[in-house]
């Protein structure tokens, strides 16, 4: 059975650190990875790089590509590199490496995917990354709580760091374009998956985006493989301030009833009330299953072999 999971297609969803997490266990236990990235951040390097060059954001994409790289002198050596980010007060302060090289060999082959899949051979990545949208994307949320005088009015927060660090309670998501168009070799990865992982991540910038892509949230909804929801260690983030574990399988099916999930994976220390979880994972069509997921140290860090672990019990 594990010999079968290792040569399995594994899709994992998401971006930034949670779709790292996943994939650091992922290319543990599977030779195929494929990781379709949300291409929504404007801040930081990717932030200025998206608006000098009109690219995608580069650097959810360099994240995952580092995280599926191998784990020899050759994999690690590069992975740093691509890591490696300028300090100073010069124009490449502040720049990830990773993400100049990106966007260079975009210039360079003018398909992004072309460019993605050389930077993954550089690292020798047990994997495959890819975009989700073709065009980068805006985020547009509606937010409770930002006046004083009126906390049920509804404000409009723009762009992907605004909202990750807004004050008030997002109330749903949308993008601009509204209808982007899909890569089509990340909906094809979908529709051939046997598996299929959705999270950890940042609920509204990283995972929910993904269901915003008509074409990738019909894939996501018809295709045949097993999907597990992987639940965030962190329940209280700026975007998802007060939620539950519960409140966050509500809210995706909120955004998509039509997605039926198999498995719902959580670490112990982010059940508040059994029952209820439960009952929200059984409209999602999903078990639950609990099990250590964090790293002992850190409470809010996803242990690499711990969620490896778990992967493998749930899929093979």
């Amino acid at each position: 059975m594990v010999d079968r999971l290792r040569s399995s297609k594994v899709v994992a969803l998401g971006g930034g650190h949670g779709l790292a997490a996943s994939l650091s266990a992922l290319r543990l236990v599977c030779e195929q990875v494929t990781a379709i990235v949300t291409v929504a951040d404007n801040g930081g390097s990717s932030g200025r790089l998206r608006e000098d060059f009109g690219v995608l954001p580069p650097g959810d994409l360099r994240m995952a590509l580092t995280a599926l790289c191998d784990d020899n002198e050759w994999g690690q050596t590069w992975g740093d590199v691509l890591q490696h980010r300028f300090t100073g007060d010069g124009d490449l302060a502040g720049h990830a490496l990773g993400n100049l090289l990106i966007v260079a060999l975009w210039q360079l082959h003018d398909d992004p995917v072309t460019g993605l899949d050389l930077v993954g051979r550089l690292l020798s990545a047990r994997g495959r990354v890819l975009p989700m949208a073709a065009v980068p994307l805006e985020l547009r949320a509606r937010v409770s709580g930002l006046d004083p005088s009126d906390p049920s009015a509804i404000r409009t927060v723009l762009g992907q760091v605004a909202i990750a660090s807004t004050h008030g309670l997002v109330e749903s998501i949308s993008l601009e374009p509204h209808d982007p168009p899909a890569r089509p070799e990340s909906v094809a990865a979908v529709s051939e998956a046997d598996h299929i992982i959705l999270g950890p991540g940042s609920w509204y910038t990283s995972v929910l985006t993904h269901l915003l892509v008509p074409e990738l949230r019909t894939a996501l909804a018809e295709a045949r493989a097993r999907k597990v929801l992987t639940l965030n260690l962190d329940m209280n983030t700026a975007e998802t301030r007060g939620f539950s574990a519960t409140r966050h399988i509500e809210t995706l099916h909120e955004t998509a009833p039509e997605l039926a999930v198999d498995v719902v994976l959580a670490d112990p220390s982010t059940i508040e009330n059994m029952s209820r979880l439960t009952a929200a994972c059984e409209k999602l069509g999903a078990q639950l299953v609990v099990t250590p997921l964090a790293q002992p140290q850190y409470a809010d860090r996803h242990d690499a072999l711990r969620l490896a672990a778990a992967y493998r019990d749930i899929l093979a």
